[in-house]
């Protein structure tokens, strides 16, 4: 049976600990659905468009990643399009601690079959989250290798709009 693996996050922006993650997934499954989780309490700095465009951008060297959006219950959308794994990245205990109670109540909704695999982050990503590299790119600082390129210079040309 093939394994189709789900990595969801708000990517907001897609930093270069997801795409590390995102690429060893695919080694490990046969395919792996990026899928941009629409989170309509934040306040985002890029659309869900320009997320997905972003990230389909980095991602096309890779065969067998493809970018989506979920909105609504994870399981809900894991049950319907028919995903066996879904994969959780973590870099530190308290990213353990969230994880663990999100696998768990999704344990009880999703249908069987259905794992949870969690991979630890490169440890020179560690430190890296998303919220992280916008406020350090706002007050000036250099992220350079911290996130794609292509998307370092979107980042670069919103906050430009944005003064």
């Amino acid at each position: 049976m093939a394994t189709k693996a789900l990595f969801t996050g708000s990517f907001d922006p897609l930093t270069n600990g997801h795409l590390n993650l995102i690429e060893r997934a695919s080694v490990i499954f046969d395919e792996v659905t990026v899928a941009i989780v629409v989170n309509f309490s934040k306040k985002s700095m890029f659309t869900l468009e320009e997320r997905t465009e972003m990230i389909e951008e980095t991602v096309a060297h890779l065969g067998n990643v493809k970018v989506d959006k979920c909105a609504g219950l994870l399981a809900d959308y894991v049950n319907k399009n028919g995903f066996n794994v879904i994969i959780r990245g973590l870099r530190n205990g308290t990213d353990f601690d969230y994880e663990l109670q999100m696998q768990q109540m999704n344990d009880w909704l999703l249908n069987d079959g259905i794992e949870s695999v969690f991979l630890m982050t490169d440890p020179k990503y560690g430190f890296v989250s998303s919220s992280l590299m916008k406020e350090v790119l706002k007050l000036g600082g250099d992220i350079e290798g911290l996130v794609p390129d292509n998307i370092l210079k979107r980042m670069n040309d919103k906050f430009a709009e944005s003064k």
